[in-house]
């Protein structure tokens, strides 16, 4: 008798354990996917402009969104800052499409001087280096193959920038410029500023690195 009630005990523990499970289990199914945040406006125009120059753009962690600066002197489509940290990226993405497409068409006419489309990555970057430092404050290397391949590019560079003290840059004292190019396709832009070029800053940059890169097979 005793042994009968053990196990009618042991029974009715087990199909309570089970039933809790399964009402937790229920409950987990039915709960609502938190609603996304709207997007701005700026981040709409980012899209779309990224998208003409078949580039992704996935919105990175921990990052926020601020306005972009866009004057005479200083143009970008987007910027992010992260919280606390001392540190921005912006961005400007451009199709080239129509540009070679006009390339192809006047190339060989005698009378037109025009430059090629697919050299602009390296052109964009060395204007942008000029403007936010002094004469010879920066350095300026190629970005390897296989770091290339990571963004579907074709070519890119580098620039370790000694910034200006500049109220449109907010007075930071360094940035990492690169930018990037898929032949025919477009261009990529990003800067990273901040107060200290040690490994915070690198390590901050690397939570940026893999938000924007073009398609692949373009």
């Amino acid at each position: 008798m005793k042994q009968f009630k053990q196990i009618l005990i042991t029974t009715s523990l087990l199909l309570w354990v089970v039933t809790a499970i399964s009402q937790v289990k229920h409950k987990a199914v039915l709960k609502k996917p938190a609603a996304k945040r709207p997007e701005s406006s700026q981040l709409k125009e980012f899209k779309h402009l990224a998208a003409n120059a078949n580039v992704v753009f996935v919105f990175p962690p921990g990052l926020k969104e601020i306005p972009a600066l866009n004057n005479e002197d200083f143009s970008f489509d987007y910027a992010m800052e992260l919280p606390g940290r001392e540190f921005e990226v912006w961005f400007q993405v451009k199709s080239q499409k129509a540009d070679w497409l006009n390339y192809e068409r006047l190339k060989n006419d005698p009378k037109q001087e025009i430059a090629n489309p697919d050299s602009t990555y390296s052109e964009t970057g060395s204007a942008h280096a000029k403007a936010f430092t002094d004469e010879g404050t920066y350095v300026t290397r190629g970005i390897p193959p296989d770091i290339l391949a990571r963004y579907n590019a074709d070519a890119g560079r580098t620039f370790l920038l000694n910034l200006r003290d500049l109220p449109e840059a907010k007075h930071y004292k360094y940035a990492l410029l690169i930018t990037l190019q898929k032949y025919h396709t477009g261009t990529i832009v990003a800067i990273c500023f901040a107060n200290e070029k040690g490994a915070e800053f690198f390590k901050n940059i690397n939570k940026v690195s893999k938000c924007l890169k073009f398609k692949p097979g373009i």
